[in-house]
């Protein structure tokens, strides 16, 4: 109520009472509750309800995301887009390759080439790190997963996995669709 309040004492303030007219003529108030004028005052705020929106304010808007595993089911996706995804079958729009790169120089190109396809709308990237040498693979693709896992970038992402068991140098992202833009 305090929101319908501050929009009529501006739309007076700004000289627009018969915008607020034609406004506050189109809406029923509550039941119970009688039409606003824009002469009215916003009522003050009590303690009780200055702690309800205090509460609301610091609510988080998401639950917390877990960490990601490469080739694991992440919760959220629907086991059909999982197996597309985790079989190499959803095709990658865009491709990123790490080859030669140093640690930071992968870890900076990883972060805007996320950021700007989670940007544009893009839904599954692939990230090439190269298979390493040793049985524990190159740099890259053992910090790949911690870097997928920073809380800059582990919001974009839906889940990742191998797009084939026998290329574990490749990583297919599937990045979350952003509902605000729909």
């Amino acid at each position: 109520m305090t929101g319908a309040r501050d929009r009529a004492s501006r739309a007076t303030a700004a000289g627009g009472d018969d915008v607020w007219s034609r406004y506050t003529g189109s809406v029923r108030p509550l039941k119970g509750r009688r039409p606003m004028t824009p002469e009215e005052p916003s009522p003050p705020a009590t303690p009780q309800t200055e702690g309800k929106q205090e509460a609301h304010a610091a609510r988080p808007r998401r639950a917390p995301l877990g960490e990601l595993a490469i080739g694991s089911a992440p919760a959220g996706l629907d086991r059909a887009n999982w197996e597309k995804l985790r079989s190499g079958r959803m095709a990658a729009t865009r491709t990123l390759d790490l080859h030669g790169h140093t640690a930071a120089a992968a870890h900076r190109a990883l972060g805007r080439f996320l950021e700007q396809a989670a940007a544009e709308g893009v839904r599954c990237v692939e990230i090439v790190t190269g298979r390493g040498a040793g049985p524990e693979g190159g740099v890259l693709r053992r910090e790949l997963p911690h870097w997928l896992n920073a809380p800059s970038l582990r919001p974009l992402i839906l889940g990742a996995a191998h797009p084939h068991p026998a290329n574990p140098g490749a990583v297919r992202v599937l990045l979350r669709r952003d509902r605000a833009r729909r």
